[in-house]
C-alpha cells in the first residue's frame, strides 16, 4: 500500500434501544422506520435492542401477570443491555417520560456510560415539561447523554427552559406507503386513531361527533387503536347515543394506509402531544385534519393552511371546524394539498444527514449539555 492510499474506515456501529412493534405506538413505529432506513446506509452497522423483550419458552407466561411482568421484563432487558451495548459505538436510546423514562432509557444510559459508549438520547414525549419540572433527577440523567435529539422545535424550546440543549430531527413519514387523493366529494366520514388514553382525549372527539351528527345524521366515525380508556369511551358513545360510531381496535402499520384512505376528515382531540406521526400520515394521504392545539401540534399544523386548529378540550369548536370543512369542500382540498407539500420536510432524504451527523459527532467525553 502506498502512503497516499486511503484506508477504509470501519462502519459506525449503532444500537437502537426502543420499544418493539409489540407495543404499537409512535416510538415503536419511528424506531422501526429508522432501523429500516439506516440499515441500508453505507458506513453504518445497525442493531436493535427492544426495551420490551419477550421471555423465551414457558417463561413467556410470566409476562401475562400484572406487576410480575414488569419485574421479569426489566430483568431481561437489563441483562440484554449488559451483553449487547459493549459491541456498539453509538447507543441511540428512545425515551418517553415519568416511569417509562426510569424503566427504559435510564438503564440504557447507565449501561452506555459503563462501557464508555457515545449516547444519542432521543426524547419523544409531549409530557416533557411536566416530567422535568416534577422529576429534577431526570435532568441529571439527561446530562449524561452526549446528544439529546427531539422530533420537534417545540421540545427544543421546552428543554432550553430547563437548561438543556437539544437538536430537532423530525419524524419520518414514508409517503410511498400512502395513496394521496383529494376527497371529492367530501363525505362526512371521520377518523381518529390516537391511543385510547386520557392524554389523547378521545372523549373530546366523541362529543364533537355527537354535535356533528345532530347536523349531519348520516355522519360516520371510525375510532381506531386501543388503550386503557376504551371501555369508558365505548360507554360514553352509548350515553351520547352515537350512530355509526365504530371502535375497530388496533390497526397494524401494514393496514394503516387503507384506514386513512377509508375516511375523509381526521379528528384529533389530544390534550398533551408533541409531533404525532398520525398527522404526518394524514398529510401524506390527503386527509384533511382538524386538531387541538396541544403541545407541539401548532409547530407542524398551521391553522388555515395545513389544517384547522381548535383549543384543547373544546369539542364544540372541533365540531364547528369539521362542519366548516363539509360546507367548504374547496377549503378541505386546499388544506390537503398544502399539507401534502409540507410532507417533504418529513421524508427520509430530508432528515437522513441529520442522523448521520449526530452519530458521527456524538462526543465520547459526554460533555455537559447546559445552555450557555
Amino acid at each position: 500500500m502506498t502512503p497516499n492510499a486511503s484506508v477504509p474506515q470501519p462502519p459506525i456501529r449503532v444500537l437502537i434501544v426502543a420499544p418493539s412493534l409489540d407495543i404499537l405506538g409512535g416510538q415503536a413505529v419511528q424506531a422501526d422506520r429508522l432501523l429500516q432506513y439506516l440499515s441500508s446506509e453505507p458506513g453504518l452497522a445497525m442493531g436493535f435492542l427492544p426495551v420490551n423483550p419477550r421471555l423465551p419458552g414457558p417463561l413467556a407466561a410470566l409476562q401475562k401477570i400484572k406487576y410480575l411482568r414488569t419485574i421479569v421484563t426489566e430483568l431481561r432487558y437489563a441483562a440484554a443491555l449488559l451483553t449487547t451495548v459493549r459491541r456498539y459505538d453509538v447507543i441511540h436510546i428512545f425515551s418517553a417520560s415519568y416511569f417509562s423514562f426510569l424503566l427504559a432509557p435510564t438503564p440504557a444510559i447507565l449501561a452506555a456510560r459503563l462501557y464508555g459508549k457515545r449516547i444519542v438520547l432521543n426524547y419523544r414525549s409531549g409530557e416533557a415539561e411536566d416530567h422535568l419540572a416534577r422529576w429534577p433527577s431526570a435532568i441529571a440523567t439527561l446530562r449524561m447523554a452526549g446528544v439529546i435529539a427531539v422530533p420537534s422545535a417545540y421540545l427544543v424550546d421546552v428543554f432550553a427552559r430547563f437548561g438543556l440543549r437539544a437538536r430537532a430531527v423530525f419524524n419520518v413519514v414514508d409517503r410511498r406507503r400512502f395513496r394521496f387523493r383529494l376527497r371529492s366529494p367530501l363525505r362526512p366520514v371521520f377518523l381518529t386513531n390516537r391511543g385510547l388514553e386520557p392524554m389523547y382525549n378521545v372523549e373530546c372527539v366523541l362529543r364533537a361527533f355527537a354535535a356533528i351528527q345532530k347536523r349531519v345524521p348520516e355522519a360516520r366515525l371510525i375510532v381506531a387503536n386501543d388503550g386503557g380508556s376504551r371501555r369508558s369511551l365505548e360507554s360514553l358513545a352509548r350515553q351520547l347515543d352515537l350512530k355509526n360510531a365504530e371502535f375497530v381496535g388496533r390497526v397494524s402499520q401494514e393496514r394503516s394506509p387503507t384506514l386513512y384512505d377509508s375516511a375523509d376528515i381526521f379528528l384529533n382531540g389530544s390534550d398533551i402531544d408533541n409531533m404525532p406521526g398520525s398527522l404526518l400520515e394524514c398529510f401524506a394521504a390527503g386527509l384533511p385534519v382538524v386538531t387541538t392545539d396541544a403541545g407541539g401540534i401548532p409547530y407542524i399544523v398551521a391553522d388555515g393552511e395545513t389544517g384547522l386548529l381548535v383549543h384543547r378540550g373544546d369539542h364544540q369548536a372541533m365540531a364547528a371546524a369539521a362542519l366548516r370543512l363539509l360546507a367548504e369542500p374547496s377549503l378541505a382540498e386546499r388544506l390537503a394539498q398544502t399539507a401534502h407539500r409540507q410532507c417533504e420536510l418529513y421524508t427520509w432524504d430530508a432528515v437522513k444527514n441529520q442522523w448521520l451527523d449526530l452519530y458521527r459527532g456524538a462526543t465520547v467525553a459526554q460533555t455537559s449539555l447546559s445552555v450557555s
